[in-house]
């Protein structure tokens, strides 16, 4: 049975865990607000609220219903637009109105649900923060430069924020209804009834994290399959230090990361990167474990992953063994892995003083694409030479891949000019590129040797970028 509260109701059914929470809202609880448009979290119309305890706190997040699981949504609080619809509109919904920011209306609810989630989350009150709080939505009417207009409006409007709760402060500027405060209380009070996560008997069940991967690509196979939930196993969540060793749940999300005190410290470019993978509500929802076993050959957190040597550890339940990640792929989509094993694990050293890391990627729009060609680095210099050093490109192979033969050319060598340029063409000798819809063969040739480049031009900038732009 699953259980959680639907706005301002609690919720029972015996609906397969699969079906996604759209579905069920619309088809069976009869809210049309929360909208169909892509089936493929890119458009944002279908996205609501997710509310839920994290540490004793509520806590709230936006989501992509299209691809979130009705079994991820137990024990927790989900908001569609109806939920915080009032007697009169709210002020996200007043400033949407009088900046002329909706046309046809089908994307408004997607946006007016965004920013309620910036209301609601710890987030600085900015203008960009409220901009960005909406880039997982699009809109075919309005050419957006009204709905930043709306956006910069409630930044200005939460600008008062102070440290009190942010449910409270919601409330008190009716930015959501008052039944918002007695959440917390009730999601306490549910999770007294509820068995935790939806665990299954079932060795063989298919195993799902965030989802958002899986239900594009296997919709209709895993709405009413047997399903394994791993998103809210919270001995797979958390990311904690043990010496120089950094330890993550494979549960833990893309936004479990950027809030991760540790990864703030030990990569200070780290939301540099993320704003370059998927939306906010994405990154919500898309758990790390998930991106490695979804063995794309362009995943941009296994390709972050590979160039930190990370090692990985699968259990069977029964037994558990280590596996360094850049052996975990033996071919297109193929795993050095059991299917009854799972991902319970990943670790990785973290960076010296003397190392450099750096990641990059390019795909046909700067954001919310999926990469023609990404690339890590990590090296460490000592007396200005390259003593180790780590290598990752995707879009250039089957797998996601570490450059070997541009590694072992690098070790020992000093940062030149005509050393990166050879690099680049050792590099060549890595990869075996196909054309396909993200770029031709001799495209993601040349984007390898330009990102490599770009590695070796962040952490030397004295270098003479014309020479190596030839």
């Amino acid at each position: 049975m699953i259980t959680f509260i639907l706005n301002n109701k609690e919720v029972k059914t015996t609906l397969p865990s699969g079906t996604t929470v759209l579905d069920f809202v619309r088809y069976h609880q009869h809210l049309m607000g929360t909208k169909i448009g892509c089936r493929e979290g890119d458009c944002g119309a279908c996205t609501v609220l997710v509310g839920e305890l994290a540490a004793g706190e509520l806590r709230y997040r936006t989501a992509t219903s299209c691809l979130m699981p009705l079994g991820n949504a137990h024990g927790k609080h989900i908001v569609t637009v109806e939920g915080i619809n009032m007697n009169a509109l709210n002020p996200i919904q007043q400033a949407m109105a009088d900046e002329s920011a909706t046309q046809c209306g089908f994307c408004t609810p997607g946006f007016v649900m965004s920013l309620a989630g910036f209301c609601l989350s710890d987030t600085a009150p900015t203008v960009q923060h409220a901009i960005a709080a909406i880039d997982g939505n699009i809109c075919r009417c309005t050419g957006y430069k009204s709905i930043e207009r709306a956006a910069a409006r409630i930044a200005n409007l939460i600008e008062s924020r102070t440290d009190e709760s942010l449910v409270k402060f919601g409330t008190d500027k009716g930015i959501v209804p008052n039944y918002f405060s007695t959440i917390q209380e009730r999601l306490q009070a549910l999770a007294l009834h509820l068995n935790g996560d939806l665990r299954t008997t079932n060795r063989s069940a298919q195993r799902v994290g965030g989802g958002t991967d899986v239900y594009v690509q296997k919709h209709d196979e895993v709405k009413d399959a047997s399903i394994q939930f791993l998103f809210d196993q919270q001995d797979l969540k958390g990311i904690r230090q043990e010496g120089n060793q950094c330890i993550i749940g494979p549960a833990s999300t893309v936004t479990d990361l950027i809030e991760s005190p540790i990864m703030q410290t030990y990569f200070p470019y780290f939301n540099t990167y993320t704003k370059l993978v998927s939306s906010m509500p994405i990154r919500n929802m898309a758990t790390i474990g998930g991106n490695f076993i979804n063995a794309s050959p362009i995943g941009d957190f296994t390709i972050f992953f590979l160039a930190l040597d990370a090692t990985i550890t699968l259990s069977d339940g029964t037994t558990s063994r280590q596996l360094p990640l850049r052996d975990l792929y033996l071919s297109y989509k193929t795993l050095e892995k059991r299917p009854e094993e799972y991902l319970k694990q990943i670790c990785f050293e973290l960076p010296g003083s003397t190392t450099a890391f750096n990641f990059e990627k390019v795909s046909k729009r700067t954001h919310l694409d999926i990469a023609s060609v990404n690339s890590a680095i990590q090296l460490k210099i000592d007396d200005d030479i390259i003593t180790s050093i780590r290598l990752s490109a995707g879009g250039v192979a089957p797998i996601p891949k570490r450059l070997t033969k541009t590694e072992a050319f690098l070790t020992g060598k000093s940062v030149t000019e005509a050393v990166v340029l050879e690099a680049t063409k050792v590099a060549q000798t890595d990869i075996s590129p196909i054309s396909d819809a993200r770029g031709t063969e001799i495209y993601k040739r040349l984007l390898i040797s330009q990102l490599i480049k770009a590695h070796f031009i962040k952490f030397f900038p004295s270098l003479n970028v014309a020479q190596l732009l030839v």
